[in-house]
């Protein structure tokens, strides 16, 4: 490729102009070493590089003669007059050099490739209940059916009013001090409304507490913002609540926020009462703005019962974020929001940009905004779920005992949402790298989870499981499971 001039995504525009498939990631994988490819792609790519194929599988042998080529020289695109010309390469920006999303990276592109070859894939990595046969409450359905028509024209940049209404009750509920509906946004989900808070607030230096492991949208939308995220850790041996000492350790003159993900992905943490007046009480003497990720919510197990941030911290300037994703089934639906509350008189200016990147994104999706009254009042299905013999509730427990039954793997029992978090004993099985952990149990078993470096995790000790899939299937999945790790040693 050097000799070439050539890159990876040469390679793969190449293949597609002959007709051809090739994954950026598999690319990536096969320069790495990490798999090596098949007859046919080896053939593929000789024929992109013009080497013997023989030579490029095994290095032996004559590598065909080379033309010469300088290093600047690329395939040539050819004109509707059939003369060659030189094509400018558009690289991705920059700003993306230390973007991480590996809950559909690189093991989940490699997942999608054996798909196509026809395997089935059991895929324990996104928290999608659509798939595994959870529905969205037949009355939402309804309500929105019955208002599509209304819904056809832009809505306030901030959302509806009914739905604003809804959540502003539902904040009355959790106590939350300071609200009012002139700063409450719906948005296209959470995700969306993360990324339009990192750009209004963080300038380039400034830095924000994350959680490690994290949900790893924060760390992304922080970094593409221009800030510099900074994690804190998670105690495992605190049932994973955050370790005080070393958030209060890494602040600094650059730091602006600290974010909480509660309840948290991708440990299924519930933060304690106390735990949550401490990480106040850091953000008043350092007089932080406290960003806090609460979609789960709805999703205690136990008994817990989950505290807003918010509502412990009237003096401070916090935004809260939710949704009916998880809570009611409807992830496609793309339905979320934020509250501002607290002290607001500091966030005059951060409250003047959200109003100006709400207003240049229009307004989210109408159509999911129309639900959000009817599924915030009344009878609420997913208790069900999160109650004894519910789904949730039981896979949750089964999942649990039958991963501390593998011999050199721990968990911590979540309290809430849909995942846990293992830990592996990295000697047992000589780890040193979870993507190709990650890997290699997607090509023997066929199950895809994400590693725990995926959540910004520092060691490679860690992986995240969905339990979302039916009791029959987390069985074969958890058998399957503790086949690999009978034998696996990662070489």
């Amino acid at each position: 490729m050097a000799e070439r001039g050539l890159k990876q995504a040469d390679l793969v525009h190449g293949a597609s102009a002959r007709g051809e498939k090739l994954g950026k990631s598999q690319v990536s994988q096969y320069v790495s070493g990490k798999v090596v490819p098949r007859a046919n792609v080896v053939a593929l790519l000789a024929a992109l590089l013009d080497v013997d194929g023989a030579w490029l599988a095994t290095g032996e042998g004559a590598r065909a003669s080379a033309r010469p080529e300088t290093a600047s020289q690329k395939p040539a695109a050819r004109t509707s007059e059939n003369r060659s010309v030189t094509m400018r390469e558009f690289k991705k920006s920059s700003k993306l050099d230390n973007v991480l999303y590996d809950v559909r990276g690189p093991v989940a592109d490699e997942a999608a490739r054996m798909e196509n070859e026809g395997l089935r894939i059991l895929k324990l990595n996104i928290g999608n209940p659509a798939p595994f046969g959870f529905r969205t409450p037949d009355e939402v359905v309804h309500d929105m059916r019955q208002q599509l028509p209304d819904c056809e024209g832009y809505s306030d940049s901030r959302g509806l009013f009914s739905a604003r209404k809804a959540i502003m009750q539902y904040a009355q509920l959790k106590h939350l001090p300071n609200v009012s509906m002139e700063h409450i946004y719906t948005g296209n989900g959470v995700s969306e409304l993360i990324q339009l808070c990192m750009n209004v607030l963080l300038n380039t230096g400034d830095e924000i507490l994350i959680p490690a492991p994290d949900y790893p949208l924060w760390t992304a939308c922080a970094t593409l913002a221009g800030g510099t995220p900074v994690h804190y850790l998670c105690d495992e041996d605190a049932e994973w609540t955050p370790d005080l000492a070393d958030m209060e350790s890494k602040i600094t003159s650059n730091t602006k926020a600290l974010v909480i993900i509660n309840p948290n992905n991708p440990t299924g943490a519930v933060y304690p009462r106390e735990v949550l007046e401490q990480i106040v009480e850091i953000a008043r003497r350092h007089q932080l703005m406290i960003f806090s990720d609460e979609i789960y919510d709805r999703l205690c197990m136990d008994g817990y019962q989950h505290i807003s941030i918010a509502s412990l911290a009237p003096d401070l300037p916090c935004v809260t974020f939710s949704g009916l994703s998880k809570s009611h089934m409807v992830a496609g639906y793309r339905i979320g929001w934020m509250i501002l509350s607290g002290n607001k008189r500091c966030m005059k200016d951060f409250i003047y940009g959200i109003n100006m990147l709400s207003n240049m994104r229009l307004c989210s999706n109408v159509p999911a905004q129309s639900i959000v009254q009817t599924a915030l009042g009344g009878y609420q299905s997913v208790e069900r779920y999160v109650e004894p013999g519910g789904r949730i509730y039981d896979q949750r427990n089964f999942v649990y005992e039958a991963l501390n039954d593998i011999d050199g793997i721990t968990a911590v029992k979540p309290k809430a949402a849909f995942y846990i978090f293992p830990k592996i004993d990295v000697k047992k099985f000589n780890i040193t790298d979870d993507e190709q952990f990650a890997l290699d149990l997607l090509h023997e078993k066929h199950i895809l989870i994400t590693r725990g470096g995926g959540f910004n995790w520092p060691k490679p000790d860690h992986f995240r499981i969905v339990y979302l899939p039916r009791m029959g299937v987390l069985r074969e999945a958890m058998t399957d499971l503790a086949d690999f790790f009978a034998h696996y040693r990662q070489g």
